[in-house]
């Protein structure tokens, strides 16, 4: 395998390019690592339920998976293209003891992966991910021939199941009193139906762009600012009140106001955590929002007003996920766009965040750019730096130890590469679970203070950031 095609495991799943890093083989030997896995806990012939994005691979990704799955002994219920959380919404709602989703998440074509969902519909913390990367490295032979009593079974329901698990969590009936007028990007990914008929069931006049779920990708499929273009004009042009984009698996969120500008993925989570903080019964235990380190400070000044408290974890839906339920957190999710509802599934979900967003507005009678303007404000400045190989853990370590040493008299967590917390500013240093690449993102009141955070970190490092 070279350098430029990499196969990145980690505890958010395999992810290679398509022909070559990922293949039908490694998709079938990975998930046959992962159902025998499940056999061994479970007995004979658990369910596995089985879903994919809308890329053009994934059709043969997902059939070698569910080749994989039923030669370890399971049968599998195929879902077909849904998003990732309604995926793990349909574990639960099938008692199955567990899922895969072929999806590369954020990544363009070429790249294809392969996420794992527990039993609990929600990814596997980080101990058994290790488990099942263990096992498919160590198996390089032949899967065992599949069993013909082994059942392969069609489930088209996913969809309609996850939005009433989502319409379960508000009150539409406020939202669709206002007609609210809305644009949604789905980037031909697998969130295209889903996303248009959540927003149609809550009354919105919805303006739909790249929403056929074919997988050619029409823009750089990241919800970043510089890939939505089209959304912020089509929002400022029209009389829409909001814009949301949705990534390839529809699991990450971003948002643009009525004035067509981009407020940014880590606003997702904050408007979301306002909305559950506000709305959270007086008299119970003060709600506890989940965030990982690199989350913005926003989550923390909301919770203070609301009388909650933020509980931060490495980097990692699993990290995420494993923290919410130890501490049994009303939300949680990741700046990336990525919020985590509980009563709907425990996996990021853009149809959850976009319900709460609406509610909020609904709830209070005020705009988008109203909600942003009543949450403190950072600038937040995120920087990328590739690395050889695979990257991973390993290639960022002798950085970590000179950013260390350079800010030893910060307080300083380093649960997940290095965080360095300032009085007003914070900056964190990691290696991606998911591209080879470094992260670097930096957090204060000013831009110029965050650059200059990024800008030492990046001379001690000796690297050329992007």
């Amino acid at each position: 395998m070279n350098d430029q095609a990499p196969l990145m495991l980690s505890v958010s799943g395999a992810r290679g390019i398509v022909g070559e890093s990922m293949t039908p083989e490694v998709a079938s030997r990975f998930a046959w690592v992962f159902g025998s896995g499940l056999v061994a806990a479970g007995g004979d012939a658990p369910t596995v339920c089985l879903g994919r994005d809308s890329r053009a691979s994934g059709e043969s990704l997902a059939e070698a998976a569910a080749n994989g799955l039923m030669a370890a002994g399971c049968d599998v219920i195929d879902l077909g293209i849904v998003a990732t959380p309604t995926t793990g919404v349909m574990v639960t709602a099938t008692a199955s003891v567990g899922g895969i989703m072929i999806t590369a998440s954020h990544n363009p074509n070429p790249w294809n992966g392969i996420k794992c969902i527990e039993s609990t519909g929600s990814a596997p913390p980080a101990s058994v991910a290790e488990r099942v990367i263990a096992g498919f490295r160590d198996h390089d032979g032949d899967l065992p021939v599949i069993d013909a009593d082994r059942a392969l079974l069609m489930e088209s329901r996913g969809d309609d199941t996850h939005i009433a698990r989502v319409l379960g969590q508000i009150d539409p009936v406020p939202i669709c009193a206002r007609e609210y007028s809305v644009v949604l990007d789905s980037v031909n990914g697998a969130g295209c139906r889903s996303g248009l008929k959540l927003l149609q069931l809550l009354g919105c006049e919805v303006l739909h762009l790249n929403g056929d779920p074919t997988g050619d990708f029409a823009h750089t499929p990241e919800p970043k600012e510089s890939n939505l273009g089209t959304l912020m004009e089509l929002t400022a042009e029209s009389d829409a009140v909001i814009g949301f984009a949705q990534d390839p698996d529809a699991d990450r969120l971003a948002i643009v106001d009525e004035d067509g500008r981009y407020i940014g993925e880590e606003l997702t989570l904050a408007l979301a955590a306002e909305y559950v903080l506000r709305n959270h019964p007086e008299g119970d235990e003060p709600g506890v929002v989940v965030a990982n380190l690199s989350t913005s400070r926003m989550v923390d000044d909301i919770a203070a007003r609301h009388g909650g408290r933020v509980v931060r974890t490495a980097v990692g839906e699993a990290n995420v996920v494993e923290a919410m339920r130890r501490e049994e957190a009303v939300i949680g999710g990741e700046g990336n766009g990525g919020v985590i509802v509980p009563g709907i599934c425990f996996i990021r979900d853009s149809l959850g965040a976009m319900a709460f967003v609406l509610a909020s507005m609904a709830q209070t009678g005020k705009s988008l750019k109203e909600l942003v303007d009543g949450i403190p404000a950072y600038s937040m400045i995120k920087r990328a730096c590739a690395l050889p190989g695979s990257g991973g853990p390993a290639a960022v370590e002798p950085v970590l130890e000179l950013v260390r040493s350079h800010f030893a008299s910060a307080a300083i967590d380093a649960s997940d590469g290095v965080r360095i917390d300032l009085e007003d500013a914070w900056v964190h240093v990691r290696a991606s679970n998911t591209e080879p690449i470094a992260r670097v993102i930096a957090e204060a009141p000013q831009a110029e203070a965050a650059e200059a955070l990024i800008a030492t970190v990046a001379d001690l490092a000796g690297w050329t950031v992007s």
